[in-house]
């Protein structure tokens, strides 16, 4: 198994400059099966909590809390690991590989900050936004700022899904965190 700071083999770039937008967002696809699975577990857990009253006395910042520790918390961990190993399950199904922009495997901490960014920082917009328009909704139409919220939660990931096929091809997430995606030597 490699380590962190291991310098991977890189394989001859393909005629498209080693862009791969599509086979990312196939990988990015099948992690989301396993991301799905898992929220259906905790969704098992958490109607009957919600049906039985435990869950519904939450004030609304508690639940949004709650649920960032029991789905976005755990998946971002989860995708940091497989990245610290190389590549999540999606990426290794596609034969793609994570690594810091000198080819070098990146460690864990850099792959939270890649998956934070990524993942995480959209998903917690997203639940901000949901939570936010039911709170203010009650009351009439939401104000402006829920709305400007809900259009950042959408506008993240179709600007991480745009770069994929502009420029560089490198999202926002993988410069910060000076990471690339590339194929997987043998490929």
């Amino acid at each position: 198994m490699r380590q962190a700071g291991e310098v991977i083999p890189t394989p001859s770039s393909s005629a498209a400059g080693g862009r791969h937008p599509w086979a990312r967002i196939a990988a990015w696809l099948i992690d989301w099966v396993v991301i799905i699975a898992w929220a259906g577990v905790v969704a098992a857990v958490a109607i009957p909590l919600y049906l039985t009253g435990v869950l519904g006395a939450l004030p609304i910042w508690a639940a949004n809390l709650l649920s960032a520790a029991v789905l976005v918390v755990p998946v971002t961990l989860a995708l940091a690991w497989g990245e610290s190993r190389g590549a999540t399950l999606g990426k290794r199904v596609m034969r793609l590989r994570v690594a810091e922009e000198d080819h070098v495997r990146i460690g864990y901490p850099r792959a939270v900050a890649r998956n934070a960014l990524k993942i995480a920082a959209p998903w917690l917009v997203g639940h901000a936004a949901v939570y936010a328009i039911v709170a203010t909704s009650a009351a009439g139409e939401p104000p402006a700022w829920v709305w400007v919220l809900t259009g950042v939660a959408y506008l993240l990931p179709i600007v991480w899904i745009v770069t994929l096929f502009v420029g560089s091809g490198r999202p926002p997430y993988d410069r910060v965190t000076r990471t690339q995606v590339s194929p997987a030597p043998g490929r």
